[in-house]
């Protein structure tokens, strides 16, 4: 049986950014009710590739194919017209407007020469409910967490009856009943003959639900094949060209005193009575379902967010943070869940992201030299962090923004660990990481608290909990629900605690 004709195709594709060669000569194609998972590293041109299908770079040779048509994608409404749908891992929602004019962004229903309010809310509900969601159309996006927002992207694609859509790490903030939800309409979908382009690094959900895998390393193609004849093992191998550590040997120093602690902390409903201990050389794991009031915790530990009730210590002593700066100068970083909004100056370049949070050491006697910076310590500051944290960047003087995810992450773990902190607040460290990089940053939370950091995980993937910290604490409702050694906890153990169960019988040694 002759195979269809390919949605969309790109053949022979090259792209080369100043210093860096992003692809070259890739090939790629999806079938119509196909789910083609694209995988590799960070920097492997995944995203690159994508942006040239969507529309909003332009190949510097090769050729676009729809329906077997070559086409130009002038920009990405040129793309969105021919049915192309990108769901990108940093949203792209206005936080200005609600849930039903996020969703109908674009093509918002006409009435006497303005917009058909009634009409646009009654849309936007007709889709959600197609989609099993629960959403309010009124709500604003602003008050939405990570998940909500995650899902009202998903229902605008969807809204615009695509023939291709492209899913770039969807999952990566949902609990696992919204994974389940996301699931089934990749499935309605395929069963319509969408094909969909789904970019991950979780392997669990990549072998459910791709029909095939192609992966790329360095910016060129390595192979495509079906996902029914790659092991999990192999495909790791065909990513990085390399073997990857998949377990992270625990700590043997001893661990110390308490650096941090928290009494009865108590915030606008989201944290709930809360103490919670962090000592030095200790990673702790924060477990539990989106919602559980976990970043909270870390925003009042980090000054960000003020308290109704509670108390701070620090070596025994009280302490009040009012604000970030506080925290900071205590010797507390925060590496926070979303890189571009709140942890990277996208525009500014790698050297001045990795040392945006300590300037103040690099300022020469300002009496002899008015104030000015010491460039050489400077680059080598950058230097050092760079190659033990392994980003890639053409230069240190690239933009941020020209970074893969991965690298991205890397520089704001390098820009708080250039501090050298007491405590260091993780959420999310891994998010959006392919697995050689995720295991290298793993094997660095474990090198910086041996080094007597007190280092608090938040994250949502319970392996990764289970595997890295050496104490887990589980909350649920903003509450602390239970905590356990992590050696010999199980994910089951984990989840009843994440539900409220306090009662759960499981014990673990």
């Amino acid at each position: 049986m002759s195979q269809p004709v390919p949605l969309v195709r790109l053949d022979h594709i090259s792209k080369a950014f100043p210093g860096v060669r992003a692809l070259d000569d890739v090939s790629f194609d999806v079938l119509p009710g196909e789910v083609h998972v694209l995988m590799g590293e960070n920097g492997a041109g995944k995203s690159t590739l994508m942006k040239i299908l969507s529309g909003a770079y332009q190949p510097d040779s090769g050729a676009i194919q729809i329906d077997g048509y070559a086409v130009r994608l002038s920009d990405p409404l040129d793309a969105n017209r021919r049915g192309i749908v990108m769901i990108y891992q940093e949203l792209t929602l206005l936080d200005n407007l609600d849930v039903g004019r996020n969703v109908m962004l674009g093509q918002e229903p006409g009435r006497g020469g303005g917009v058909d309010w009634r009409a646009l809310y009654a849309d936007a509900e007709r889709i959600l409910r197609d989609l099993d969601l629960t959403l309010d159309v009124r709500a604003p996006v602003a008050e939405l967490n990570m998940a909500e927002r995650q899902m009202v992207e998903i229902a605008r694609a969807a809204r615009r009856d695509p023939r291709v859509i492209v899913m770039d790490e969807p999952t990566s903030s949902l609990t696992q009943s919204e994974e389940e939800t996301l699931f089934a309409l990749i499935a309605r979908l395929k069963g319509r003959g969408v094909g969909i382009i789904y970019i991950s690094h979780r392997m669990d959900e990549v072998f459910r639900l791709a029909d095939r895998i192609t992966v790329l390393r360095d910016g060129k193609h390595v192979t495509t094949l079906p996902a029914s004849e790659l092991t999990r093992a192999e495909l790791i191998a065909l990513m990085v060209g390399r073997e990857v550590e998949s377990s992270v040997p625990r700590g043997v120093g001893a661990i110390g005193q308490i650096v941090l602690a928290a009494r009865g902390l108590s915030a606008g409903g989201r944290v709930r009575d809360v103490d919670l201990d962090l000592r030095a050389g200790e990673i702790v794991g924060l477990a539990g379902l989106i919602g559980a009031g976990r970043t909270e915790v870390a925003e009042v530990l980090f000054g960000a967010r003020s308290t109704d009730m509670g108390e701070l210590r620090i070596d025994g002593q009280p302490v009040v943070f009012q604000s970030p700066y506080d925290a900071i100068q205590r010797g507390i970083a925060y590496v926070p869940d979303d890189r571009k909004g709140q942890g990277l100056v996208l525009m500014q370049s790698v050297q001045t992201n990795v040392t945006l949070a300590a300037l103040e050491r690099f300022v020469r006697t300002p009496l002899l030299m008015g104030g000015v910076l010491n460039g050489r310590a400077i680059r080598e500051l950058v230097e050092v962090w760079t190659a033990r944290l392994n980003i890639r960047a053409a230069s240190p003087k690239v933009n941020v923004e020209l970074l893969s995810g991965g690298n991205q992450q890397k520089v704001v773990l390098a820009k708080w660990l250039s501090r050298n902190p007491r405590v260091l607040i993780l959420n999310e460290p891994t998010r959006g990481i392919d697995v050689g990089a995720k295991a290298e940053v793993h094997a660095l939370i474990r090198d910086i608290a041996s080094q007597g950091v007190a280092v608090l995980m938040i994250s949502s993937e319970l392996p990764e909990v289970l595997s890295v910290s050496d104490r887990i604490v589980v909350m649920a409702a903003g509450r602390i629900t239970g905590e356990m050694p992590a050696r010999g906890a199980t994910e089951r153990a984990v989840l009843a605690l994440a539900f409220g169960d306090t009662n759960m019988t499981e014990r673990v040694s």
